[in-house]
């Protein structure tokens, strides 16, 4: 069963990427892209179960859907794509990127007197204006930064506002070419009245009965790791009580994971929704949570604080009640055929950090050639750990994603982006459990919503905390070094 769970878990996943991703780009119907996507999975799960998991599968079965799948998928987007309008300009005449902005709004012409305030707007030793572009949904002034970028902004932000009031939101960006330029989008919603008046309780009902539901999936299967079942629920009520300490512990590091997100983006005045939890009513007994931010990010450095806030913040609180819940656990002989999701007998050496806590946690009863039982408390922190390097890796929208971009910039980024997903592909070659991360990070975006000021860069603090957040990545994702093994005696 193990097999299908896993193949049922990739194939929901791989829709709603799928569906965020591209179903905005192209005709081609979701289903068709995503049986494509999936055909590999697909096909290697027939295989395993006609012929058994460890009936050598034929290369062609193995190289040709992992080869051809791609391609095809985007053979298919692309015959499918939407075609631009006329009166929008095409891939080769776009200069600059222009951002995506939520539910944007065409800019009215604006008139000739409009066009001349708009220009006293830069002051000449602030940005030197030289010319100025409409496009369907934008107004480009382009020129030469003669300024910081954070106080340019702040100056041309405050001249627009004073002339245009909240009609339009001001950017920041960089061209290819990597040259400053201001976008002036229409804006969706009165930004300053959105600002000053954040409901930190939006939703609270909703959030509520979420939570309420996850803890209620999250316990259910909480009695299936703690070793109990499910049918003798009704007789014995303390079956509950061996089930919360997994429930409990997963569903306080997924919500100090979204809190310090939620916080973090009330702190610069972004409006946000409450952390939502996703229940499921198999496996894990969640998908994890979110919130929605519904307004624009200012700039890089609060980009940079909301994206790491989440990430640190679970982690903070997975250390201990991972430590705690490996001093439960038991060292039991390891199982040839243990995997990553193997609860019963993990073997600690897949993850640095992890045979570090273990190590700590359990002493000299954690050998060579033994693996732990991990306690329900032990795996919710072992998830806990998990769903962090899954968040810190820099591709696209994920936690990590956000951090790279703030701290390179958006065309860093997607560079980075992209190799991460070709290293991680190579990684599922040496480590097969990890080919569920692979294929995700494959067919997600690598492009980044960009911040209303995306020029300005971060101080050296936050720099630093960023690359401490790459290597605490690697501590996860690496495995443990067979000298330092050999030195801790496991």
């Amino acid at each position: 069963m193990g097999l299908e769970l896993f193949v049922i878990i990739l194939g929901i996943i791989t829709y709603f990427v799928i569906k965020q991703s591209v179903a905005t780009i192209t005709k081609t119907p979701v289903w068709l892209l995503w049986l494509v996507i999936m055909s590999p999975a697909f096909i290697w799960t027939g295989w395993s179960l006609a012929y058994g998991q460890d009936a050598r599968m034929p290369v062609i079965l193995v190289l040709g859907p992992f080869l051809i799948s791609p391609i095809l998928y985007w053979w298919l987007v692309d015959k499918g794509r939407i075609k631009p309008s006329q009166n929008q300009p095409s891939a080769v005449e776009k200069t600059e990127p222009i951002p995506p902005i939520p539910k944007p709004v065409s800019v009215r012409p604006i008139t000739a007197d409009e066009e001349k305030s708009l220009r006293d707007c830069f002051p000449w030793g602030v940005y030197y204006l030289q010319n100025i572009d409409y496009r369907p949904q934008a107004i480009l002034c382009r020129g030469k930064l003669r300024s910081p970028a954070e106080k340019a902004y702040e100056v041309i932000k405050e001249n627009v506002e004073k002339v245009f009031g909240d009609r339009f939101l001001v950017l920041l960006q960089e061209s290819i070419q990597g040259q400053p330029f201001f976008a002036l989008v229409a804006n969706p919603g009165n930004k300053s009245a959105q600002s000053k008046n954040i409901d930190l309780f939006e939703r609270p009902i909703f959030a509520l009965i979420l939570l309420i539901l996850t803890l209620f999936t999250t316990t259910l299967a909480g009695v299936e790791i703690s070793g109990q079942s499910l049918a003798k629920l009704q007789g014995d009520g303390t079956i509950w009580l061996k089930a919360l300490p997994y429930s409990l512990g997963i569903i306080t590091i997924l919500g100090i994971h979204e809190l310090s997100h939620y916080f973090a983006a009330v702190h610069y005045k972004i409006k946000t929704t409450l952390p939502h939890f996703l229940p499921i009513p198999f496996f894990l007994g969640t998908f994890g949570a979110f919130i929605q931010m519904k307004s624009p990010i200012p700039h890089r450095k609060a980009l940079f604080d909301i994206s790491i806030a989440g990430p640190l913040g679970g982690f903070i609180i997975t250390l201990p009640l991972l430590l705690w819940g490996l001093s439960l656990s038991e060292v039991v002989a390891i199982d040839p055929k243990s995997s990553l999701l193997s609860f019963d007998s993990l073997n600690p050496r897949f993850s640095f950090l992890f045979a570090l806590l273990a190590k700590s946690a359990l002493g000299s009863g954690l050998t060579v050639g033994k693996a732990i039982d991990l306690h329900p408390l032990a795996v919710a922190g072992y998830m806990g750990l998990i769903v962090t390097a899954l968040n810190l890796m820099p591709v696209g929208q994920l936690d990590g994603g956000h951090i790279v971009h703030a701290m390179y910039g958006q065309k860093t980024a997607i560079v980075i982006g992209q190799i991460t997903r070709f290293l991680m592909l190579g990684l599922a070659l040496v480590e097969p459990d990890l080919l569920l991360w692979a294929i995700l990070l494959l067919f997600m975006p690598v492009a980044d919503q960009p911040a209303l000021n995306d020029v300005t860069e971060l101080d050296n603090k936050r720099d630093l905390l960023g690359l401490f957040s790459l290597v605490l990545l690697l501590m996860i994702l690496l495995p443990l070094p067979g000298a330092i093994a050999s030195w801790l005696s496991i």
